[in-house]
């Protein structure tokens, strides 16, 4: 029917959305990363300008990517239960805005960092305070994005194990692996380098999930059984 290749559609594009914010994200991160780790990061993010600037943008992409797999599921999961459906696309917004928030750092670094080149490199302190400031930018805007991200996705995937969306175990995993990414983040924050290790179950979810959704799709039986059942036409005497 109609509804089914709608349902088959939504399912293929919100799975190639989770692939593309995964990898638009690792890659875009790494290219940042390699740079802004480095001592001297301050002398070399405007000689690698091009790869900051190219990293930034592959994380806008991400943040793109997240808003648009939460608008594509609210009507599926509004079938369920509106509340969490709501929700998950309000903590999708929210991880949007702080990973902007995050990538904007580094491009305001390369202004920074051509003023210190410009400079002759000084060994002077509000060049170093400023760097670090937005380096610390890009960090707390990632963390936070992913606590939000990992608060919202519970309560999605207990949404997608008690409907039956999809595989149950499938729905087992996204639980454990949200939780050590809300867990992990805010660990972060305290400083205890522990989120990359937390990731790995939820970064497993988001690989098995879109690829789940492109070639199987949602269960039909509980889409079928989650439909509204239409109006009566009022008995006429």
């Amino acid at each position: 029917t109609k509804q089914e290749k709608l349902n088959k559609a939504t399912a293929r594009a919100v799975g190639a959305l989770f692939l593309l914010a995964t990898a638009t994200y690792i890659i875009g991160n790494g290219l940042l990363e390699s740079i802004l780790t480095m001592p001297d990061y301050l002398r070399q993010v405007y000689p690698n300008s091009v790869q900051v600037v190219a990293g930034a943008l592959l994380e806008f992409v991400d943040t793109v990517a997240v808003v648009g797999i939460g608008v594509l599921l609210f009507p599926i999961l509004k079938r369920f239960n509106e509340s969490i459906a709501v929700g998950y696309v309000a903590t999708r917004i929210v991880e949007f805005e702080f990973l902007v928030f995050g990538a904007i750092g580094p491009l305001m670094l390369v202004t920074l960092s051509q003023d210190y080149v410009a400079a002759g490199a000084p060994d002077v302190s509000h060049f170093q305070t400023a760097g670090a400031l937005l380096v610390t930018q890009h960090f707390l805007g990632y963390q936070i994005g992913m606590m939000a991200l990992g608060l919202g996705s519970l309560f999605f995937c207990y949404l997608l194990y008690t409907s039956k969306l999809i595989p149950q175990w499938m729905s087992l995993v996204g639980l454990i692996g949200y939780a050590a990414l809300f867990i992990g983040a805010v660990l972060e924050l305290f400083g205890l380098s522990v989120g990359l290790m937390l990731s790995i179950p939820g970064g497993i979810f988001e690989l098995i999930l879109p690829l789940w959704l492109i070639f199987k799709g949602f269960n039909v039986e509980a889409l079928t059984a989650a439909a509204p059942t239409p109006c009566k036409p009022p008995l006429t005497l």
